[in-house]
């Protein structure tokens, strides 16, 4: 079972962005929608561009290496569905932000 382990805050991250943390020597990229929080791998399936960089829009983060897309709440590519980001469960405690990992 995955241990969950505090990456921020939620003030930390503003509604329609992401932020890139680390944990367990990897690099998560975490994104806020309205209240609701979404991590997944911060590496790019394409050219290891950083994700936590991109732009969102909607569920949508594109790359800002090469303009890849996907979808944070599946980490599957938009235009690729055989194509997918690892993501990982996010709860949040009091105002801590947890991923388990």
């Amino acid at each position: 079972m995955a241990d969950f382990v505090t990456l921020a805050k939620t003030g930390d991250i503003p509604d329609g962005q992401g932020r890139v943390f680390e944990a367990n020597g990897r690099q998560i990229a975490v994104f806020h929608l309205k209240g609701e929080y979404y991590a997944l791998d911060n590496i790019c399936a394409h050219r290891g561009g950083p994700l936590g960089e991109g732009s969102l829009s909607a569920t949508a983060v594109t790359c800002p290496w090469h303009g890849w897309t996907y979808d944070v709440t599946t980490g599957e590519c938009t235009f690729n569905p055989n194509i997918r980001i690892q993501t990982f469960p996010v709860r949040v405690e009091g105002e801590n932000l947890q991923v388990a990992l």
